[in-house]
């Protein structure tokens, strides 16, 4: 396990760079279950992906994996890095996306989207602190299996930088499996191909301030009796819920669904 970096380190370099990577924070024992359930959780997404008729491109990709029993909600549950979320936002947060990703090597299907460089929140905010990414390495990530391109300093300008500055300036966020990356979403950056021959798979989640609508509605997903604790209401949205009627809307602020201090 690393030394973590005290907050106010984290907050220097993450306004400075854009990122931080924690190294070997997830301890190997979580790394191992995390290795052998991604695949499973997976081939629920490549159903669904069947079904609908997205086959092409998707390869390696799921989307949304709570709510399993497993060790991908047993990951959420232990609040990784809380102290460094919670500093970033300097506010409550909630979850705005959760999935997996396997980066095949030499797949023409694999899931090309990550392979081109991009931002992960559509509306530029600047200093105001929309979005942080987390991305989980459940396997080493080395310049041959396509270890995540990020751009220093990109999360400060409001437009696409020209290609080949992208390119030119990208840095690769090398590390050992159980290492977090952190890093604001308005940094640009891209996968690159994996050029091995084993797969190389990452959790990958967004955060926001709790106003920010989510890219699922875990709380409809999972329905109300799901959450295990208060902390892990706050984290899936619970407490920024939208009612959809006036009896939802006129109840005491206890029982309100949006639960004061949330933005």
């Amino acid at each position: 396990m690393s030394t973590p970096i005290s907050i106010t380190d984290f907050q220097q370099q993450i306004a400075e760079t854009g990122f931080v990577i924690f190294g070997q924070a997830v301890a190997p024992g979580m790394i191992e279950r995390l290795r052998a359930e991604i695949p499973l959780k997976q081939e629920i997404c490549r159903h669904w992906q069947r079904k609908n008729g997205l086959d092409s491109g998707m390869d390696g990709a799921a989307h949304h994996i709570a709510g399993g029993a497993d060790s991908l909600d047993d990951f959420l549950s232990a609040f990784y890095l809380d102290e460094y979320i919670r500093a970033y936002f300097d506010s409550e947060y909630i979850l705005n996306s959760y999935g997996a990703l396997n980066n095949l090597p030499h797949s023409a299907n694999a899931y090309q989207h990550g392979q081109n460089f991009h931002r992960d929140v559509r509306t530029y905010s600047k200093d105001f602190r929309l979005m942080l990414n987390m991305l989980v390495m459940v396997d080493d990530f080395t310049l041959e299996n396509g270890a995540t391109k990020l751009v220093p300093g990109s999360h400060q300008v409001k437009d696409r930088p020209a290609e080949a500055y992208l390119a030119s300036n990208s840095a690769r966020a090398i590390g050992k499996a159980g290492s977090i990356l952190l890093f604001d979403s308005n940094l640009w950056h891209s996968a690159a191909p994996n050029t091995t021959s084993q797969p190389r798979m990452a959790l990958t989640l967004t955060f926001t301030r709790p106003f920010f609508k989510q890219q699922m509605d875990y709380p409809r997903m999972l329905g109300d009796a799901y959450p295990k604790n208060d902390k892990l209401r706050q984290l899936l949205g619970y407490n920024a819920r939208v009612p959809s009627n006036y009896d939802e809307w006129y109840q005491p602020p206890e029982k309100r669904m949006y639960k004061p201090g949330q933005g």
